[in-house]
């Protein structure tokens, strides 16, 4: 019988999403926007696909202090003891401790779901299904889970895990992990039929990732243990705690701080439909296209001999273009970015040069 009353869901949420610039600003990532054109945000449609699975009443959503307000406006069904507010950045291994640390001071027994903000999952039904599985597997092993998606292109931007023995189902024991790798090395991973990339998605239980803190990364379990008795079910105690303790945690994301050193890693294979939407090429490869091949996100375009673009510009302008393909073309808020595709890994570094060159203004 499922435990859905010990099962939470924390959807991290504070990003800034500097590949998207300039729609997506410090001000307002791009977790806050509704870049399909759903009605709904990015955060609105993660915390949707999980209610089915997780009770609303366990569904956390931690975040930036400055997203407060952002978080409460789109999603007033979360109670404000269900949003974590983090007072400075630190990466997903301190933000995902502090989560494990309240959720386990509420139910000793619970399992997790942990989940980025801003994918998109275009198979919902399969979605719900994987997720049951992978709950039913954590609560019955010591095992931290990744999700592990079916690779449909030799990806650069993507982590990869290579699955070893399978265990149960669709999960398998984790062989190895590999960062962002180069092209021709994507063809192998993409032709062994071994590789998954790596989604971000994680599942375990409360206990089992506290004990993987801490003996992967002790420094930060030491922070969260160092809270008084009592502290992570009162809020004001919590909230004053944090704020004096976050800060001084280590920065460091909880793939290569636990998932790369842990001995009890398991991946699940799925395919739901996933994507990241990290770039304006995934955002591209999710549009429906027009008879030449470009998408337009709610503007108006006249083009000559142009393909293979995108072009997404607020407001009244209109954008006529001749001769481009494969374009990012993209206006919002006193910024025009007009570049390749094929170099669009270069937009955080467009985004560091703005800032140094000219304060906060277009960050």
């Amino acid at each position: 019988m499922e435990q859905r009353a010990h099962r939470y869901c924390v959807i991290m949420c504070g990003g800034i999403g500097s590949r998207f610039w300039p729609y997506s600003r410090t001000r307002l990532p791009k977790q806050f926007i509704d870049f399909l054109g759903t009605g709904r945000t990015l955060l609105q449609m993660s915390f949707d696909r999980i209610r089915a699975i997780v009770p609303d009443s366990n569904i956390l959503i931690v975040t930036n202090e400055r997203y407060a307000s952002l978080v409460r406006e789109q999603l007033p069904e979360v109670d404000d003891a269900n949003i974590l507010l983090e007072p400075a950045r630190r990466n997903t291994a301190p933000c995902i401790a502090w989560a494990a640390w309240h959720i386990a001071a509420r139910d000793p027994e619970a399992s997790m779901i942990v989940t980025p903000a801003d994918h998109v999952i275009t198979r919902e039904a399969e979605f719900e299904a994987s997720i049951r599985e992978g709950f039913a597997f954590v609560e019955s092993h010591d095992a931290l889970l990744t999700l592990g998606i079916s690779p449909s292109r030799p990806e650069t931007g993507y982590g990869y895990i290579q699955i070893g023995d399978r265990i149960d189902g669709n999960i398998s024991k984790v062989k190895t992990f590999t960062e962002k790798p180069d092209l021709e090395l994507a063809k192998v991973f993409l032709a062994s039929g071994e590789f998954f990339w790596n989604s971000g998605i994680f599942l375990w239980t409360a206990k089992a990732i506290r004990k993987a803190l801490h003996v992967c990364v002790p420094d930060i379990a030491a922070a969260f243990d160092s809270a008084p008795e009592g502290t992570y079910t009162d809020p004001a105690a919590e909230t004053a705690f944090i704020a004096r303790t976050f800060p001084g945690c280590m920065s460091i994301s909880i793939d290569y701080s636990v998932m790369e050193k842990a001995d009890n890693v398991y991946v699940e294979t799925v395919s739901f439909g996933w994507s990241d939407l990290g770039t304006w090429s995934a955002l591209f490869d999710l549009s429906p296209k027009n008879i030449d091949g470009n998408v337009t996100q709610n503007c108006n375009v006249i083009a000559y001999n142009c393909s293979g673009n995108i072009f997404a510009v607020r407001g009244e302008k209109l954008i006529v273009a001749d001769g481009l393909e494969d374009y990012i073309i993209a206006d919002a808020d006193g910024v025009l970015l007009i570049c390749p595709k094929s170099r669009e890994q270069k937009i955080k570094q467009m985004v560091t040069d703005a800032k140094l060159k000219f304060g906060e203004k277009y960050e």
